[in-house]
């Protein structure tokens, strides 16, 4: 049965940043055959302290308990001591979860606000360390540097990236660096939406909506949505501060609101969802420059479909074989293959059985995928065919209010 909590201690276990870090104690468990540790899945999202018109339903931080078999959600707890956490992540050695808090009141500047957490990787208790000063108003994604010593943070409405340091008992300190974009005023629509998509992007202004490395940690991404650019930086390690690449920043599709995107296992191709056209760019990266070269555009809805769209999130499976997007409004979950140059085939438009999918991801087996579905309060979990890529309904909906975001842990024996 769900609890709340205090506000110091919640005793839960929390999700793995990459898939190897996640899946090398259940690799552990089975290579010597013993039993397996549980996995836990937490699911944040919009509760009624948020921005303006971003209030929801949800209470704070939810975790379940996974049935490795069925992916069925048993609920556990619920962390109620932080508002709106819209995107959360963890540290590569799981010490140590951060949290966005997706509003514009933290402080008199009108930012938002990011939290640290502890947590002890063996039961699974977290405390809260400190927060701050997101460096913007109404963050929209967060994500830890390979190095370990800087949080990074895209502020959306404030327009802004920020560069936060990591103490070493997890801590968070003041920012670093804080960089405004800027840039002509974009279309509300692209000029190649789907016929019929009358959904529009926000490109009153600037709109950074994901940062992160590409996966040497060599080059920091950032796909802001309001001016439709990809931008790509250095970070200096020694002063925390972000340093042009050589060629700044990349103009996508006008009105197309690059959104989020993520990289092949070789780090070489760049796979980035637009927003408000519904496509996926696909691009060679050079690890070495930074440099961005589109090779392909591809929908993320099937030719007949009709209607209103926005994608909003992207996937790549552990094989590297499959890439998976979601889409709201259309409330569908394309499927791709991928060929042998790094370009996209779209197989399948599977239903997602509920309402404005968000966020997804994959278990640490990687047999199940999981939809955070706002407008629906569930989420809805899918068993993935390794071979084929196809997901399957498993006929489960987890009652979660306005869910955004997912974290999952296989907890220390």
């Amino acid at each position: 049965m769900s609890q709340s909590l205090s506000r110091r201690r919640f005793t839960l276990a929390l999700a793995g940043l990459g898939a190897a870090t996640a899946l090398s104690p259940l690799r552990a468990a089975q290579a010597q055959k013993g039993p397996l540790p549980r996995i836990l899945c937490f699911v944040g999202g919009y509760t009624e302290h948020g921005p303006p018109g971003g209030a929801g339903n949800g209470k704070g931080i939810s975790v379940f308990e996974m049935d490795r078999d069925t992916g069925f959600l048993t609920p556990v707890a619920t962390f109620m001591d932080i508002p709106s956490p819209s995107f959360i992540t963890l540290s590569r050695n799981r010490k140590f979860l951060y949290a966005l808090s997706e509003i514009n009141d933290y402080d008199k500047a009108g930012s938002g606000s990011v939290t640290a957490f502890s947590v002890d990787t063996r039961n699974g208790t977290l405390a809260k360390i400190n927060t701050v000063s997101s460096g913007g108003a109404v963050p929209a994604h967060l994500s830890v540097h390979p190095s370990g010593k800087y949080l990074l943070v895209a502020n959306y409405m404030g327009g802004s990236v920020a560069v936060l340091p990591i103490h070493a008992d997890g801590s968070l300190g003041k920012a670093t660096d804080v960089v405004h974009n800027s840039g002509p005023k974009q279309p509300e629509r692209a000029a190649d939406n789907p016929e019929g998509n009358f959904a529009i992007s926000d490109h009153s202004s600037a709109h950074p909506h994901m940062i992160a490395t590409d996966p040497s940690g060599a080059f920091v991404l950032v796909d802001d949505a309001g001016l439709d650019r990809v931008y790509v930086w250095k970070l200096d390690l020694a002063t925390g501060k972000l340093i042009p690449a050589q060629k700044p920043f990349y103009d996508m599709e006008p009105g197309s609101a690059p959104r989020h995107f993520v990289f092949d296992h070789s780090g070489r191709v760049l796979y980035n969802l637009c927003e408000q056209n519904s496509k996926v760019v696909v691009s060679k990266f050079d690890p070495q420059t930074g440099a961005i070269t589109q090779i392909q555009s591809v929908s993320t809805v099937t030719s007949h479909f009709r209607g209103s769209t926005l994608a909003a999130e992207i996937l790549i499976a552990e094989s590297g074989r499959f890439v998976y997007v979601s889409n709201r409004l259309g409330d569908s979950l394309a499927v791709f293959s991928v060929g042998m140059d790094g370009t996209l085939t779209l197989e399948d438009e599977v239903w997602m059985h509920a309402d404005y999918g968000r966020a997804m991801m994959f278990d640490p087996s990687g047999s199940f995928l999981f939809c955070a579905n706002q407008r629906s309060d569930s989420v809805t979990a899918f068993r993935v065919d390794r071979e084929t890529g196809k997901p399957v309904f498993m006929n489960h909906f987890t009652a979660v209010g306005s869910p955004t975001t997912f974290a999952f842990m296989v907890a220390d024996s």
